[in-house]
């Protein structure tokens, strides 16, 4: 894919080097697809019961989903300067709050 090929950090990587890699860190992405394919089938289902303030809500928050596996589970931020902790910590909460609004703003 064009990320193997030119990767935004880390030199590129042919398809023999990625089948080399570890099971569990391809099996961590896998898992990371199927929540990702899971959340996505439900949202869609949601959708009809929900309305469509509460639908849109529920599907951005996918992304938030995305941030947290990135963060605690890939640790993309490891090493970063403790402000970068203070800045994903307030992301987050906007995050939430702009979904919780959305949400409210639906209900009425």
């Amino acid at each position: 894919t064009v990320a193997m090929k030119k990767p935004f950090v880390g030199e590129p990587v042919t398809y023999s080097q990625y089948f080399k890699g570890n099971s569990r860190t391809h099996l961590v992405g896998v898992l990371g697809g199927i929540i990702w394919g899971v959340g996505t089938a439900l949202s869609y289902i949601a959708a009809g019961k929900a309305g469509p303030a509460i639908s849109y809500a529920l599907g951005q928050g996918a992304p938030m989903i995305a941030a947290l596996w990135g963060v605690f589970i890939w640790k993309e931020f490891k090493g970063s300067p403790k402000t970068v902790n203070y800045m994903l910590t307030f992301m987050f909460i906007l995050f939430i709050l702009g979904l919780s609004l959305i949400v409210a703003a639906g209900s009425n």
